[in-house]
C-alpha cells in the first residue's frame, strides 16, 4: 500500500507558508508592498501623518528586530527580519509562529495517524521553519530590489547636483521619485538630515543596518567629500558606474554558476527525494533494517554527510563580487 504521508507533510508546509503570507497581507495590506508607485513613507505622509511621527514609526520598525535578539527562538531570524523590514513586531512574529504551529498540528491530527509526540514536534518545526523560510524569502527579495534601484538613485542624485541642488535636496528628490524599498530608506535619510543629523552618518548607519557594500561606498564617498571637498557630482557619477559594473558582474557570475548551484541542490535533495519515493512505493522497505542497532547511528551519519555536501557545494559556487 502506498503511503501518502510525505506528500501530506509537504502540502501542510506549503499551507503554513500561505497562512503566514495571508495573515501579513490581511493585517498590513498594501502598506507593506514593494511594487507600488508611491513608497510607504510618502503614503503615510499623504494620509495625514506628521513628518516627525512618520520618521519615528519607520525608525522603530527598521530597528526593532535586532533589539529583540534576546527573545528565545527569535534570535535566529532577527537579522533576516531586519533586512526584510517585517512590519510584525518581534512579539507578533513569535505569536505567528505559535499560531501556525497550532494550525499545522490540527492539520496533522486530521490528515495523519502519527503519534502525538511526533505531531507536536513536526508542527513546531513547521511553524518555526515556515516563518523562517518566509522571512528569508522576504529579505532576499527586498535586498535584491534595493540593489537594482541603487544605481538609478545615485544617477538621479548626480543629475540633481549638476543642476545646482544641494546634496540634501538630491536625497529628498530620490525619496520622492524612487519606489520602495529604497525610496522609504532615502526618505528617512532626508528627514534625519532635516532634523539636524549629519547625512554622512545617516548613510553609514543605513549601510550597516542593511549590510550593503554599495551603500557603504556611497556613505564613504559623501563623508570624504564633506571633509575634503571636491566635485560630489563627479564622484557619485563614477560610483554609479562602479555599482552598475559590479551588478553586471554579479549577474554574470550568477549565470555562470547557475548550473553548479542546481547540481549541488539536486545532489543534496536526491537522497531525500529517493527516500520519499521509496516510502511511497514500498512503505515497508526499511522495516527489516530498522531493527538493527546501527540504523539510528547510520541515519545521523547520512544526515551529517548531506549537510556537509550542502555546505561544500555552496562554498564552491559562492563567488564574492
Amino acid at each position: 500500500m502506498i503511503s501518502a504521508e510525505p506528500i501530506i507533510y509537504i502540502l501542510i508546509f506549503v499551507a503554513v507558508l500561505a497562512l503566514v503570507q495571508g495573515v501579513y497581507l490581511v493585517i498590513f495590506g498594501k502598506s507593506i508592498s514593494m511594487d507600488g508607485k508611491v513608497n510607504r513613507r510618502l503614503d503615510m505622509l499623504d494620509k495625514g501623518g506628521n513628518r516627525e511621527q512618520v520618521l519615528e514609526q519607520l525608525r522603530k520598525e527598521m530597528t526593532q528586530h535586532m533589539k529583540s535578539q534576546s527573545i528565545p527562538v527569535y534570535s535566529m531570524l532577527a537579522n533576516k527580519a531586519q533586512l526584510a523590514n517585517i512590519a510584525f513586531t518581534p512579539s507578533q512574529l513569535v505569536i505567528v509562529m505559535g499560531v501556525v504551529s497550532v494550525a499545522a498540528f490540527g492539520l496533522l491530527s486530521v490528515l495523519t495517524d502519527v503519534a502525538l509526540a511526533v505531531r507536536i514536534v513536526v508542527a513546531v518545526l513547521m511553524g518555526v521553519g515556515g516563518v523562517y523560510v518566509w522571512v528569508a524569502r522576504k529579505a532576499g527579495k527586498r535586498m535584491a530590489m534595493l540593489g537594482e534601484q541603487l544605481p538609478e538613485a545615485v544617477e538621479l542624485m548626480v543629475r540633481s547636483l549638476r543642476v545646482g541642488h544641494p546634496f540634501s535636496n538630491a536625497v529628498a528628490i530620490v525619496a520622492r521619485e524612487v519606489a520602495d524599498p529604497l525610496g522609504t530608506e532615502m526618505g528617512m535619510i532626508s528627514d534625519e538630515a532635516a532634523y539636524g543629523r549629519d547625512i554622512g552618518e545617516s548613510l553609514k548607519a543605513m549601510a550597516e543596518r542593511l549590510d550593503n557594500q554599495d551603500l557603504r561606498f556611497l556613505a564613504v564617498a559623501v563623508t570624504i567629500q564633506q571633509t575634503s571637498g571636491g566635485n560630489l557630482a563627479e564622484i557619485l557619477d563614477g560610483l554609479a558606474k562602479v555599482i552598475r559594473a559590479r551588478f553586471r558582474l554579479f549577474r554574470r557570475v550568477q549565470a555562470i554558476t547557475a548550473e553548479a548551484k542546481w547540481s549541488g541542490n539536486l545532489l543534496s535533495a536526491f537522497p531525500i527525494i529517493a527516500l520519499v519515493l521509496i516510502t511511497l512505493v514500498k512503505p515497508d522497505y526499511f522495516d527489516e533494517v530498522m531493527e538493527s542497532p546501527l540504523f539510528i547511528p547510520a541515519c545521523f551519519v547520512i544526515a551529517a554527510f548531506l549537510v556537509l555536501n550542502l555546505i561544500v557545494m555552496r562554498a564552491l559556487v559562492n563567488i564574492k563580487v
